[in-house]
């Protein structure tokens, strides 16, 4: 069955609809950034650029990286966006836009994100890279989804009750990265450990303003998790959506972190940018070796 012109849509060009791509705009590898102006500190380092194109905070440009294709896009912030981004370079390929009939040979891509993060843990420091083991979900956005079988029960309900975790609130979901690709980018310099998503940046952090949040000591339980070794290391706002997202869909997945500030001693880094493009030189050396 031909998939609904309004469930999939499309620009006048034929392009997928928010990110303004057609399939052979994109490679395989991609590496996903938040900030669209972070796209032009990947791509610094092509040896040549082939497509380039924004529409809204969606930028996407492909070009080549040491005779390997790549594709660097922004996604903005959150896991709202990731759901529009992975869903729309997953139609890219395996669905015929033509046809609108999913294919009947799918192809896997490689995603690896390169974003900034704040450590949880007083021994993670600001100016260090970590490698996401885990996503634990806390924005609800992937309970949309048929999500049974890739998280882990046991440590989520150990989760739930460390944190005494609101009923009212979705239900904590953890899922995995890709272990190929993970070897592939780890070293012995790289912290790795579970990475919390959030939903927000203020509330959903932790941060106070001028509104009450539901549960001020949340985070003292968050960084006081531990569940036979495994403990959560830093809070963003999308690498659990990008885990989950790649493990439905078939893909392979891996999130970079640069630390750039550390909430258990109320430190930042003091050259940030510095910090994001060694990361950038790093995991683009790591990706084509």
């Amino acid at each position: 069955m031909p998939i609904k012109q309004s469930e999939l849509i499309l620009n006048p060009d034929g392009s997928i609809y928010h990110l303004n791509l057609k399939p052979e705009h994109i490679a395989t590898t991609i590496i996903l950034v938040g900030d669209q102006d972070r796209v032009d500190k990947v791509t610094q380092h092509f040896d040549s650029i082939e497509f380039t194109t924004q529409k809204r905070e969606f930028k996407t440009t492909t070009g080549t990286f040491k005779g390997n294709r790549i594709s660097v896009i922004s996604t903005g912030i959150g896991p709202d966006n990731i759901d529009i981004v992975l869903n729309e370079l997953d139609a890219l390929l395996n669905i015929d836009l033509q046809t609108r009939i999913v294919k009947k040979e799918l192809t896997p891509l490689t995603i690896v994100r390169i974003g900034t993060s704040g450590s949880l843990q007083s021994d993670i420091p600001v100016n260090s890279f970590l490698l996401s083991s885990h996503g634990i979900d806390l924005s609800g956005m992937l309970q949309f989804y048929k999500v049974d079988g890739i998280g882990f029960p046991e440590i989520e309900d150990a989760f739930i009750k460390h944190t005494n975790w609101s009923s009212k609130k979705a239900y904590p979901l953890l899922i995995s990265n890709d272990s190929f690709l993970a070897n592939k980018l780890a070293s012995p310099k790289i912290y790795q450990g579970i990475t919390a998503t959030a939903g927000g940046f203020y509330g959903p952090q932790g941060r106070i303003l001028r509104l009450a949040i539901q549960d001020e000591t949340l985070n003292q339980k968050i960084d006081s998790f531990n569940f036979q070794g495994n403990r959560i290391t830093n809070l963003e706002m999308e690498t659990s959506a990008i885990y989950a997202m790649s493990k439905l869909l078939g893909h392979k997945a891996v999130s970079m972190n640069a630390i750039i500030a550390n909430r258990a001693n109320g430190t930042f880094s003091e050259n940030p940018k510095k910090v994001v493009a060694d990361l950038i030189a790093y995991t683009l050396q790591k990706l084509v070796e």
